[in-house]
């Protein structure tokens, strides 16, 4: 392209300047000097102004230079000249670019005027523009300009100094720590997109994400373009200049505003010097001086910072620059009330952020671990040290425990520097993560201002390529992790669930598929082996989630090829139905709606790893995810093959994961399955596996003895209640004998529902009704406690009459006391291990519907056998008293008693009371510290069976046929008719011989 073509393009569009409006002052432009020299013209404008396009077209004279032509003939000869800047080298490129030549230049034009000077370019030149408007006045316009020769393209860009069409409110802004605020931008015409940028060191296009909210419905008549932006909890690493721009075709349209916000720390790092204090061989009149240190980002800001210690009056520290500083004496007189220390930091709008930070302190006498080195001091029992190094290459911190006086094995919490430059370890605030308040504020990591992944996450610069470099990141991560570190482990899944979190707003492409699934295999590589099993847990379920929404949520090409790692495998269905293969197992999905994308992961080496509340049983070695891109199915059926390790187990279900973290079987239905093969049919798509129950069965006959003891103690408990009811009023006369009917009818009743819900939940597979399974055991649980509170009554009734002779309960008290023990407690025990258990992902009971055993007070079981194992205890003290007060027996008529009828009487007392008061019971307990191969483990066994599975007979026996007056009326009532006659016939003869 010529020189010539480039100036008449400069004259071209400096005639955009001669437009002016009512705004603006309208400007004379002086004559042109010329002089006739032999009938030759030459001309020139006057300093400031060149040739008109005019001029240029007609005479072919252009910018500044000399005129030969007379131009006096031509009405708009000069126009204030252009500042501009033009560079041309023709021999070489620019960087990055293919032109020739490039010139900036500025321009006031009406939009209406500078279309039609952009239009004529376009044809003449064949050129392409791209124009950008600053600034906020109605009729002006600014831009500058870059012409690209050989690309023959022209792009306008912006001079801040310049003015344009759009208004952004605020003008400006300061706002206080974590507060909220909406920019809005606004234009009178429309346009085709608009977007957000934040300028601090670099410009971050902004995206939806935790902080950020885009919104672009707010257009009215007025201003047809419009979009705002609310930033939800902001901190000073959101203070910038905030630019919004409206696009339409080749133009855009730009507003800027600056928004400033009161820092406050996010994290106050707090140390003490000495750790802990060591009173143990100090007098109780000592006081030791502790210096304490609170550091922060350095964010250049100045806070008023004050200290406090127990919580009492604040107190000024001192500062350097290292952090600011405070003294504390600690008393030696031994206080068990904590000695802690509170700092608090005030921002310019007095808003606070306070820390605080307990010093240990060991008396005399105190048990403690000894010093070890110089990392773990000498530490009171219960406490935790935090050592704030890590080795080479990561950035953390170890904590060891100290327990009774041994030391805990070493927590190391230490992540490597990889993760931390994805995840900006100053945002992550969950201490299982890695805990941001032991990294040091003067890490060089720390220093950063933001990470690439939190800004992702919260819409800085949520682009293609930030993901891709994100999961790049995680892959490389992964790769070095082989020894399965826990803190590492931690740290890439908390990177996978922000991913996920992400991709609810932001498009993930098809691009990070790669490393996505192979950074997701590696990370179950490691055996976990040295992790905690509830962080295990907690960390698998979170694993399983994150993958499921990334695999749902990230676009992929329908053509794209299946992936295949070690650990996992995805495939994809573009068609209505489909069957696939995952590692080796056979998965077919039919669908009767959408044709949506479904999504098939394999996954292996993770289904150990989740929490398995189906007691007894073991998980398939693999797990199938099935997502449907963008669509929901209203009716689908998926058919999976799973393959154990072992065939022919005892129980089989297929089961899938809950969002709430455990397995469940709704939906879901085993359709068949022999060896070690189950297919499962499931109408939903989600996290599916099978789990397989290889428990030991019960000895044939002593299941046969059970379900006989059961129904007879059933029958005879049906008896006992029957028996009570005929005879209540003939034989309750007193408080005492009110007392013990109402304590056997409750027993007798709880024990009846107890052997019931038994019966039905062993000859009925709940396993396969959930909700059914769950109601069976809190029955069970409920009624085999509240006959045992009910047994614990009639023990201490019973003492109470032996012992207390003459002061007898009231029947009032009485009432109060057995109900509350016997309803209100089993109610208490049965209700709060049910909530605990739902809470902490305790399995409440397992396949056979019934408790599950496990650690002490850790587990649903443990709730029954200690409440259970105190009443016995104590009922068998009191048959203690019972024996001891018959063996006391006072002489009658002068005569000793004679020794056998003592001991007939306790015999009788013994048996009367042992299965009234569930004292068989014990023996259960023996099955729990007897070994399974020990012989005398079947007779335990069996012994057990016996005695409990038959006490409703035995409570019969002794509740009804041993009692005289039970069994006086109850012959009565056998008798009733004849008797009745023969009483009638005495009454009669009496009657007449008194005549």
């Amino acid at each position: 392209m010529s020189s010539t073509v480039l100036v008449y393009l400069l004259g071209f569009l400096a005639t955009c300047y001669q437009f002016s409006t009512v705004c603006q002052k309208t400007t004379r432009v002086p004559v042109p000097e010329c002089v006739a020299v032999e009938g030759e013209h030459t001309c020139n404008c006057a300093n400031g102004y060149i040739w008109s396009s005019e001029v240029c077209d007609k005479l072919n004279c252009c910018s500044d230079a000399p005129c030969k032509r007379n131009v006096l003939a031509i009405a708009s000869v000069c126009i204030a000249k252009v500042q501009g800047f033009l560079s041309i080298s023709p021999s070489s490129r620019l960087s990055n670019c293919s032109v020739d030549f490039e010139v900036d230049l500025s321009v006031k034009c009406d939009l209406a005027k500078l279309r039609g000077v952009v239009s004529t370019l376009e044809g003449n030149l064949g050129a392409v523009f791209r124009i950008k408007s600053v600034g906020k006045s109605k009729f002006f316009w600014g831009a500058g300009a870059l012409l690209r020769g050989d690309a023959r393209q022209l792009h306008f860009r912006d001079f801040p100094s310049l003015v344009g069409l759009v208004t952004i409110e605020p003008k400006e802004a300061f706002l206080p720590h974590r507060s909220e605020s909406t920019l809005k931008c606004t234009f009178e015409e429309a346009s085709n997109s608009s977007g957000w940028r934040i300028k601090r060191n670099e410009p971050f296009e902004l995206h939806n994400g935790s902080v950020v909210k885009l919104h672009s419905n707010c257009a009215t008549e007025e201003h047809k373009s419009c979009t705002a932006v609310t930033l939800r909890s902001v901190t000073s690493l959101w203070a910038g200049v905030y630019e919004c721009e409206f696009t339409s075709g080749t133009f855009s349209h730009t507003a800027t505003t600056v928004l400033r916000v009161a820092p406050l720390p996010e994290e106050i790092y707090m140390t003490a010097k000495p750790v802990t204090v060591d009173c143990s061989k100090r007098p109780s009149s000592e006081n030791v001086t502790v210096d304490l240190t609170a550091t922060v980002r350095d964010d250049n800001e100045t806070y008023q910072v004050s200290w406090s210690y127990r919580g009492g009056d604040e107190m000024q520290s001192t500062a350097d620059s290292l952090g600011y500083h405070f003294k504390v004496a600690i008393s030696c007189q031994e206080e068990r009330d904590a000695h802690s220390v509170n700092v608090t930091f005030k921002n310019v709008m007095d808003q606070p952020k306070s820390a605080r930070l307990e010093i240990p302190v060991i008396y005399g006498g105190d048990t403690f671990c000894e010093e070890e080195g110089d990392l773990w001091p000498k530490t009171p029992d219960g406490e935790t040290v935090i050592k704030r190094t890590c080795p080479e290459g990561r950035v953390g911190y170890e904590s060891r425990t100290c327990q009774g006086k041994d030391w805990q094995p070493v927590f190391s919490n230490c992540v490597s520097h990889h993760l931390v430059n994805l995840t900006k370890a100053a945002e992550v605030t969950h201490a299982s993560h890695f805990d941001k308040k032991y990294l040091h504020p003067d890490d060089p990591i720390r220093r950063r201002n933001r990470g690439i992944l939190h800004r992702f996450v919260e819409g800085q610069g949520a682009t293609a390529e930030a993901s891709i470099a994100i999961f790049a990141g995680l892959l490389n991560s992964s790769e070095s992790n082989s020894n399965g570190n826990s803190a590492d482990l931690t740290a890439s899944v908390r990177i996978l669930e922000l991913m996920a979190e992400a991709s609810e707003r932001v498009p993930l492409k098809n691009a990070v598929l790669h490393d996505f699934t192979h950074a997701a295999s590696n990370l179950l590589a490691p055996t976990w082996e040295g992790v905690n099993d509830s962080v295990v847990h907690k960390l698998s379920s979170s694993y399983l989630g994150a993958v499921e929404r990334l695999v749902k949520n990230i676009q992929i090409d329908r053509d794209e090829n299946n992936l295949t790692t070690c650990n996992l495998v995805l495939n994809f269905c573009p068609a209505r139905n489909c069957s696939v293969t995952l590692f080796g197992s056979a998965v077919v999905v039919t669908r009767n709606g959408s044709s949506g994308l479904v999504k098939l992961l394999g996954v292996r080496n993770l289904t150990d790893k989740l929490q398995n509340h189906f007691g007894h049983t073991e998980p398939s070695p693999l797990l199938v995810a099935a997502t449907l891109e963008d669509e929901d199915e209203p009716s689908l059926t998926i058919t999976l093959d799973f393959f154990g390790e072992r065939a022919q187990p005892r129980n089989t279900f297929c089961v899938y994961w809950e969002p709430a973290g455990r397995w469940s079987e709704e939906g879901c239905a085993v359709a068949n399955g022999a060896g070690n093969r189950t297919r499962c049919v499931c109408n939903h798509l989600s996290a599916f596996s099978a789990l397989w129950g290889f428990g030991e069965r019960a000895p044939r006959n002593l299941v046969v003895l059970t379900t006989v003891g059961l129904m007879v103690s059933i029958f005879s408990l049906v008896l006992f209640l029957l028996s009570q009811f005929l005879v209540w009023s003939a034989v309750v006369k007193t408080d005492l004998s009110h007392f013990y009917h109402t304590v056997m009818v409750n027993v007798a009743l709880f024990l009846l529902l107890a052997h019931c819900a038994f019966l039905v939940s062993s000859f009925t597979d709940l396993s396969q009704r959930p909700a059914w399974c769950r109601f069976a055991a809190v029955c069970k649980h409920f009624f085999f406690l509240a006959a045992f509170c009910w047994m614990l009554c009639m023990s201490v009734t019973l003492v109470h009459h032996l012992v207390f002779v003459f002061k007898p309960l009231s029947k009032r008290v009485f009432m109060f006391l057995s109900g509350t023990l016997g309803y209100v407690c089993p109610m208490l025990m049965v209700g709060s291990t049910y909530i605990y258990c739902q809470n902490s992902d305790t399995p409440y009971h397992d396949e056979s519907c019934w408790l599950v055993p496990g650690k002490a007070f850790q587990s649903s079981l443990s709730s029954f056998l200690f409440p259970v194992g105190s009443i016995i205890v104590t009922n068998l003290g009191c048959v203690a008293v019972v024996i001891a007060r018959l063996t006391k027996t006072p002489p009658l008529d002068g005569v000793e008693t004679d020794r056998r009828e003592t001991a007939k009487r306790i015999v009788k007392a013994v048996v009367f009371l042992t299965p009234v008061l569930g004292l068989t019971w014990i023996v259960g307990y023996f099955l729990y510290i007897t070994d399974r191969k020990d012989p005398f483990y079947t007779v335990v066994n069996y012994s057990f069976c016996i005695l409990n599975s038959f006490q409703g007979l035995s409570i019969l026996l002794s509740g009804c046929l041993a009692e005289q007056k039970v069994r006086d009326e109850l012959l009565k009532l056998i008798k009733g008719d004849s008797t009745k006659q023969n009483e009638e016939q005495k009454t009669s003869t009496i009657c007449m011989k008194g005549k």
